[in-house]
């Protein structure tokens, strides 16, 4: 089934305390009957806004199209970290791609997150950009890799706003006894992504880009120009963004053998008052080294959002909220028995190096997809640099194409059924602490 109507009606965004907690935004109306332009963009989350502010301040003529509305996929539902660098460390990239490639990717990555915090500053302090970010370590030997990075991007890079943390020291911050050890990044933090989102999608109208929403991309032609199809009209363009990540249909093969959708889950705590401060110190986030990732922070009105318990099928579980509570409260069994008032899933892409693709489909065909995770500051940046691309400027989205990210073995046909298998033998490793 397609996945972006498995879990979700046309338009109705979820349940979530994101949603709850956002002004309401306006409905935009499908697209009607034919449209000329010079860039077309498939998706309207933060990579393809990002895309449509740049083109259109560049002077381009842009429309987005979103089978849903702004902001209803991963880039409304997400964890609201925004991390540094990539899901791999610099170490792990100057050992294949070299120092020099390493630095560029760095420096894009870094200025991801500036770009984040200063339209922020800007133009969305709804969304809350707060900084800190720790990253909690199960094992001696994890807590070692993340001693080694932190001590070497100080060194090679002059990045001094990471530092490793030992058992005790993170157990000060993050009210656990799992964690060995880890790492706090000051010069990450954490925000709300849907403010976000729907604040990007508010400027790039101002700019002069047409955000149609209910307007589902069926079919791409390719050809100079394109001609994207819709239920009830067309677009024909210059150029092309595919923008779609995880709830992109099969319109592109290309995309569909690097880039597999999976499904991630959210719970919202009651509101916790001062109890806030016997699971975190500060109001930070955290992510930690299990492969199937738990990912936490605070909201403004201090409910406990704990992010984890990944799923590979195209549907939601019929119950999200028992393996989540049952993973928050092994770790927090302070929190046993805490209502929990929201629960939401929502679909992202994944590669096999869980790093971003950035491809060139066609001569006017671009894709940015399968950020893993890792996407709020570095899909917003991928946007930006493919319409860099677009209007001319092709560098930075040559640099950030030379991330290594293979084909999944069998194509989209078999990397459901093989990554299942895989990620049993990983689930069944971090229950035995291997």
């Amino acid at each position: 089934m397609n996945p972006l109507y498995r879990n979700d009606r046309p338009g109705q965004m979820p349940r979530s305390w994101y949603v709850a907690s956002a002004e309401p935004a306006a409905d935009r109306a499908p697209l009607s009957g034919d449209r000329r332009c010079d860039l077309a963009i498939v998706g309207a989350g933060f990579t393809g806004l990002w895309a449509a502010l740049t083109a259109a301040r560049a002077g381009l003529d842009v429309v987005v199209l979103d089978a849903h509305r702004a902001g209803f996929g991963a880039s409304g539902r997400n964890g609201g970290q925004v991390g540094s660098g990539f899901n791999k460390g610099q170490l792990w990239l100057e050992q294949r791609l070299g120092e020099s490639p390493a630095r560029q990717l760095w420096d894009l990555a870094e200025e991801a997150k500036r770009q984040l915090r200063d339209f922020c500053e800007t133009h969305a302090p709804e969304a809350r950009y707060l900084p800190g970010v720790v990253h909690g370590a199960y094992s001696g030997r994890e807590a070692a890799e993340d001693r080694a990075e932190a001590e070497h991007l100080s060194n090679a890079y002059g990045y001094d706003a990471i530092r490793p943390l030992g058992r005790d020291e993170i157990r000060e911050i993050v009210k656990t006894e799992a964690y060995q050890g880890g790492l706090i990044d000051e010069g990450a933090g954490h925000l709300h992504p849907l403010r976000y989102a729907r604040a990007l999608a508010r400027e790039a109208e101002l700019a002069g880009a047409t955000i149609h929403e209910l307007s589902e991309v069926t079919r791409v032609e390719r050809g100079a120009p394109a001609i994207l199809h819709t239920p009830k009209g067309r677009v024909t363009a210059d150029h092309v963004i595919l923008a779609g990540n995880g709830y992109l249909p099969g319109i592109m093969p290309e995309v569909a053998t690097r880039v597999m959708p999976i499904n991630s889950f959210i719970a919202a705590t009651e509101p916790l008052g001062e109890r806030w401060r016997e699971v975190l110190a500060h109001d930070i986030a955290v992510a930690d080294s299990r492969f199937v990732v738990n990912y936490y922070r605070m909201s403004e009105d201090r409910r406990f959002l704990f992010g984890g318990r990944e799923s590979y099928g195209i549907g939601f579980p019929t119950d999200i909220t028992t393996k989540l509570r049952a993973r928050m409260e092994s770790l927090f069994p302070q929190l046993s028995g805490v209502r929990i008032d929201n629960v939401w899933g929502g679909t992202l892409g994944i590669t096999m190096s869980r790093l971003p693709s950035l491809q060139r489909i066609g001569p006017n065909i671009l894709s940015g997809a399968g950020f893993s995770g890792h996407g709020v500051a570095l899909s917003g940046m991928a946007g930006r640099v493919m319409a860099e691309a677009v209007a001319g400027q092709a560098g930075r989205f040559e640099t950030f194409a030379r991330l290594p990210v293979p084909e999944f073995p069998g194509g989209a046909r078999y990397r459901a059924p093989l990554l299942t298998l895989a990620m049993t033998w990983f689930s069944l490793r971090d229950r035995l602490g291997v």
